[in-house]
């Protein structure tokens, strides 16, 4: 009989609590729920048992990059459909306090199973489980997931590595993990940029027109002359150096975790001759003793430091200052928790794409900043621009497919697909934000250097 997906989409209204926002397809070829719109494809049986043998969020996660769970149709709207319940029923109801999950860079509230709002926490569930119709629910889905075996994890997971977190071995380790996917990979999907960071858009402009405008700016912040000394933390590819050194005459010294970057930027700066005024490194920020600079630009790197670091990493790059110098750090942000201990690191992006990657509110960012000594002159949300940016990644993505498959594995496609697709959302939602800050250490006796007017940005 094949009644799979009625059965799943029956178990799901009883712990949702509502009906099926999408419909389901099962591997028996059942299906069940609204007729039109995207589909949540079971391909294998294994998918339950990946959310039995570890439910919540990265058991899904798991089912999703192994291929037993997909979505047929938009994406975008399925994860729309599905957040947005339960988005809406976070929002509605009123439980007790309890851990929250940390938003991560991709918030996956889309892809988690959540249990009714009045039973969240451990009681909560406890309590939930005494319920005879969801105990039987649960006794459904164990038989639908039969053999009772554990599936292996994917093999893109991260192995956890031990330790302290945020040491320079297991910091290098993590950005590894990221970006030593393969050049080609990153320019299948960022294109001819080769920028991995919130572009800047105006109305009809290109990807590539967005990301120049970004580098651009920042280069205007940071009022940048020439002869200067630039030091760009998280360099990634060389972009930001490149257009700094060529459009501005500043000398730059970028500094990476990756070495696939750094050679990567070292071609592209040699193709365009300007190994006299670049020089990257595969260097750790903690490492950089040749200050001091004139600017410091810090883009989409801040992420990886942590929140036991972050007094480190803003003092370390307040004294690699000239007095008067500027740095412009810009970075992704969630709102505040209610009760910032219980913030917890998101299981999906912590085991499949940014290991140990920690967000910050902004207001706490800037905090750090300013007991490091910096003076916070300006603080521009770009939030709208980072979900421009990321839909436009996952169409060059699913352009080039095929060929990513290809260049990674099926599972890393699918990573990346997944979390730049619930990112987009996340930001359009305003669950994560982006922001650049730009702090100036003063001179002796407070002054700035700074024009009296704000955003005027030389040139702007």
């Amino acid at each position: 009989m094949n009644d799979a997906a009625p059965r799943l989409a029956a178990l799901a209204e009883t712990l949702l609590g509502a009906p099926l926002p999408v419909r389901i397809r099962a591997w028996d070829g059942s299906e069940a729920g609204p007729p039109t719109g995207p589909a949540l494809v079971l391909t294998h049986r294994r998918a339950l048992r990946h959310m039995l043998w570890k439910p919540g969020e990265l058991g899904l996660a798991r089912a999703w990059v192994a291929g037993d769970l997909t979505v047929e149709g938009d994406l975008f709207e399925a994860l729309d459909r599905v957040a947005g319940l339960v988005w809406e029923r976070e929002h509605t109801a009123a439980p007790a306090p309890v851990r929250r999950p940390r938003a991560g860079l991709a918030k996956l509230a889309a892809l988690r199973p959540h249990l009714p709002a009045r039973a969240s926490g451990f009681a909560g569930t406890a309590a939930l489980l005494r319920d005879p119709a969801t105990r039987a629910a649960v006794r459904e889905l164990v038989a639908l997931a039969r053999p009772w075996t554990r599936p292996a994890p994917p093999p893109e997971e991260v192995v956890r590595p031990g330790g302290t977190r945020h040491t320079k071995s297991r910091d290098r380790d993590a950005i590894s993990h990221h970006y030593d996917v393969g050049n080609t990979f990153y320019e299948r999907v960022l294109g001819p940029s080769m920028v991995y960071s919130c572009a800047y858009w105006t109305e009809g402009g290109t990807l590539e027109d967005a990301q120049r405008d970004k580098l651009d700016l920042v280069c205007r912040k940071l009022a940048l002359l020439p002869g200067q000394r630039l030091l760009d933390v998280g360099c990634g590819w060389g972009s930001m150096a490149l257009h700094a050194a060529r459009e501005y005459g500043v000398q730059v010294t970028g500094i990476t975790l990756s070495t696939e970057q750094a050679a990567y930027a070292r071609k592209r700066i040699a193709e365009e001759g300007l190994t006299d005024r670049i020089e990257i490194r595969v260097q750790d920020y903690r490492d950089v003793k040749d200050g001091p600079y004139d600017a410091i630009s810090s883009i989409g790197m801040a992420e990886h430091v942590g929140s036991e670091r972050y007094r480190e990493y803003a003092g370390i790059l307040h004294a690699l200052l000239v007095p008067g110098g500027r740095l412009l750090n810009h970075q992704i942000g969630r709102p505040p928790e209610p009760d910032e201990a219980a913030y917890e690191i998101d299981e999906f992006i912590d085991a499949y794409v940014f290991p140990d990657g920690e967000l910050s509110p902004v207001g706490t960012t800037v905090g750090e900043l300013e007991k490091a000594g910096f003076e916070v002159r300006d603080v521009e949300a770009l939030r709208e621009h980072y979900a421009l940016t990321l839909r436009a990644w996952v169409t060059r993505l699913e352009e080039h497919w095929d060929e990513a498959v290809r260049l990674t594995s099926p599972g890393r496609a699918r990573v990346w697909l997944l979390y730049m697709a619930a990112s987009a959302l996340g930001f359009e939602h305003a669950r994560l934000g982006v922001n650049q800050i730009l702090a100036v250490k003063p001179e002796a006796g407070g002054v700035s250097g700074m024009p009296l007017r704000s955003r005027v940005w030389g040139g702007a």
